[in-house]
Order: structure tokens, then sequence, then C-alpha cells
């Protein structure tokens, strides 16, 4: 007689939900497989430094808030720490440790010399003026000066910032070092030294490894209905390009609702709407969908876009797609993806998936160092380049160790850090 499954205890979903855990998690899985010995999981899988600071800003009211800003960096061993910075009112210390360390991994992936890092500011964009959020970015910045620069770590946008935050740190950065230096931050505008294609990166890097997986397959983009959880710079243009590769997108969402149309959205029509009104509620060729529902809805490919903690063990049942291609970072939990695993859903994961941001952001910082610039064809090329390869890198680890590509990921990731470790030594 079966027994029944255990109770899932509090204690025990808030662990599924903190992503440093769950990123924990599936290092201590891939450390398994390598044999790494434990001083070298301590090592690796602790961030090598944190920082915190209080950022009190003068409002527009005239009355004065503290905000709270984090900036930490996970590893430094094969370069300079590289990582978004996202503004947002639920930015905690374990979300950006999970973040900084998934941006080490994914560096890995891609094979640019790049460590982890990641930054947050405690604060609401909706509810702040373009001059506060210019003042909380410039006081962020010069409180976290002295482990800033271009050989020490290279911000970039993430969620809720963009070109003119990066911007704005750059400036301030200049300002301090008295001298104009445009490799402190990736995602600038290509005005003061950002790349082209820098803004579609993650998207197209969506997009690529789609087509590589649903070629190992056997299937091709012709009547593959695909569902996309999200429609910023991530989940729009990766919809874009899906669906210039003839895929048939059924769904987008946005922070306000989903829509869906089984026969496939204009997808260039859809952004057009979104750019003018702002959300993608009313668009007249398309159905209304709550967001909770959008993911569980039948289709062949789902792109989670959006957040973490998208697919969970609460979930993972529920999802009727044959591939997850992770657009997003973390969108799955470590436990949710044993589940898929078990029911042979074929998971990209994000330390791959969504690796073209930082791949274009490193030919970013590349040719900021060498004051020579690429046309657009140049970047798109390579960045394919770097993402077949690394694709190729995962799926041949995924057999080899006969695992997840997931778990391939990590293992392939964390060999090439501790292969460095151990030519660089303990330091002391």
């Amino acid at each position: 007689m079966s027994k029944a499954p255990a109770a899932v205890t509090a204690s025990q979903e808030l662990d599924e939900f903190n992503p440093f855990l769950s990123m924990a998690q599936l290092f201590d899985n891939a450390a398994r497989l390598l044999n790494l010995d434990e001083g070298m999981q301590e090592v690796l899988r602790r961030p090598d430094r944190e920082l915190t600071v209080s950022l009190p800003i003068v409002m527009d009211d005239g009355s004065t808030k503290v905000f709270t800003g984090y900036r930490v960096q996970h590893n430094f061993l094969r370069g300079p720490c590289k990582g978004g910075i996202r503004f947002a009112p639920d930015v905690n210390l374990d979300e950006v440790r999970a973040l900084s360390a998934w941006m080490t991994w994914k560096c890995s992936v891609v094979d640019i010399p790049f460590g982890g890092g990641k930054g947050g500011v405690i604060c609401d964009p909706r509810e702040l003026s373009k001059r506060e959020l210019e003042q909380i970015t410039r006081r962020y910045t010069a409180s976290i000066m002295d482990i800033l620069g271009p050989d020490r770590d290279v911000p970039a946008p993430d969620m809720n910032t963009d070109e003119q935050t990066m911007a704005w740190i750059m400036d301030t950065y200049s300002m301090h070092v008295r001298r104009t230096t445009t490799a402190v931050v990736t995602g600038k505008p290509i005005s003061i030294g950002g790349s082209r294609g820098r803004r579609e990166a993650t998207g197209r890097g969506v997009m690529l490894v789609c087509r590589e997986a649903m070629k190992r397959l056997g299937r091709r983009p012709e009547n593959t209905r695909v569902i996309v959880q999200g429609s910023g710079n991530v989940g729009g243009i990766g919809a874009l390009l899906l669906y210039r590769e003839g895929y048939k997108i059924i769904s987008l969402s946005d922070m306000y609702g989903a829509i869906v149309n089984e026969n496939g959205l204009d997808v260039p029509q859809v952004l057009e709407h979104l750019r003018q009104h702002r959300r993608l509620e009313g668009y007249p060729e398309a159905e209304s969908v709550a967001n909770a529902d959008q993911i569980f809805m039948d289709c062949d490919v789902l792109v989670p876009a959006a957040t973490e903690n998208q697919i969970t063990s609460r979930n993972a049942n529920r999802i009727k797609a044959r591939l997850i291609v992770e657009g997003a970072n973390g969108p799955t939990t470590a436990a949710a993806q044993e589940i898929l695993d078990e029911r042979g859903v074929t998971v990209v994961p994000d330390i791959l998936a969504n690796a073209g941001g930082v791949t274009v952001s490193y030919f970013e910082w590349v040719q900021d160092r060498m004051g020579y610039f690429w046309t657009e064809e140049i970047v798109n090329t390579r960045l394919e380049q770097a993402i077949v390869k690394a694709f190729n890198d995962v799926n041949d680890t995924a057999k080899k160790y006969d695992v997840s590509m997931r778990t391939a990921a990590y293992v392939l990731a964390i060999e090439r850090v501790a292969n460095v470790y151990r030519m660089r030594g303990v330091f002391g």
C-alpha cells in the first residue's frame, strides 16, 4: 500500500520560495556529481562580499525618506563582477544573493571572463518621480563607489531600471573619479558608449536557445504554440523574434494580466498597442486571461520571462508545455524542477536561456575598453556563436552525466570556476 505524500510544512514552503536556498540546492546537486571537496564547495557557495547601504533622499514634497540598497559580489575568480541592479518594493538580500550567484554560473556557462554580482534598491518606481529616481540612483552609486569599477564590478539594467539609470550611474561614477569611465556599466545609451544590439540581446538569446532545443526535439516552428509570460525587454522582444522565426505566439502577459488568441497573436501589433497604452489590456484581437492562469494553458513551448518562483512544487504538474525556455531569472524552483524532470519536460535553464544579455554586456564592456564599436550585425553574429556553443556544451554535459539541462548547466559552470580556483590557489 503506497504512503500518502508527507504534508508540506510552512517552513519547507518558505525554503522553496527562498531563491538563494533554491540556488544552493541546485549547486549542491551539481557539486556532488563533480565530487567537489567540501572546502571547494564552501568557497564557491558563499558570496565574496555583501554591502547594505542606507540612502536618505529629499522627496519632491520636501520630506526626507531613507531607502535601502544592496550590492552582492558573489565571485571574482574569472574577472570583474557583473550583474544588474533592480528597483522593486520586494527586493531583499537573499534574492540579491541568489541573483549574484546565478550571474557567476551564467557568465561561466557562456564562458565570458566575469564573475557574478547583483544589486537592488527597495523602492516602488511607480510611486516616484523621475527626479526622485535619479536622486536614489546617484546616492546608491555614490554609496557603493568603493566596490565599483571596470576592473571590479560592472552593473547593468534589471527589473525597473534602464538605459537612463545606467547613464546616471556612469555619470556619478565618472564625476567621482574625475574622468569619463564608460566601461563602469553596460546597457547604456549608444550615444555614451552603449552597444548596438544590447537591448534585444536577452530576448535574442531566448530565441536562439529555443531554436537549438527545437532541433534536438525534432520539431519545427510552424504550428508550434508558444506562451510568453512577460512583455518587457525579455518577453516582448523574445516573443517578437520567435514570431519572426515562424512560431505561433498565442499568449503574452504584463503585470496587469494576460491576453490570448489561439490562432496566434500579431506580435508587432500587440507591442505597438502596449507602447501606446502602457498595458496589454484592451488589445482588440485577443481575449483577457488572469495572470495566474496563463502558464497552465495548453501550448508546446512556455517562456517564463517575468520574475522568480513562477513554477513551483504546487503547480508544476499543471504545466502542459513540453519545452520550457526560461527567459527570467529563477522562474522555476528546485522542487518544481524535480517534478518536471519526472514528467519528461525539457527545461532550458535560466543560466543558459537568458545569458544573451550578459554576453552582449561583455561585448559592450570590451568595446568601451578599446574605444572601437561594432556594427549590430557583428554583435548579433558573435552573440549567436556564443549562445549556440554554450547550448552545445550544456547539451554534451547533460549526455555525459545523464542529467537534465539545468543540472548540466550547473555542472559545466561550477567545473569551470573550480578549475580557475585550483589554478590560482588560496591566497594567504
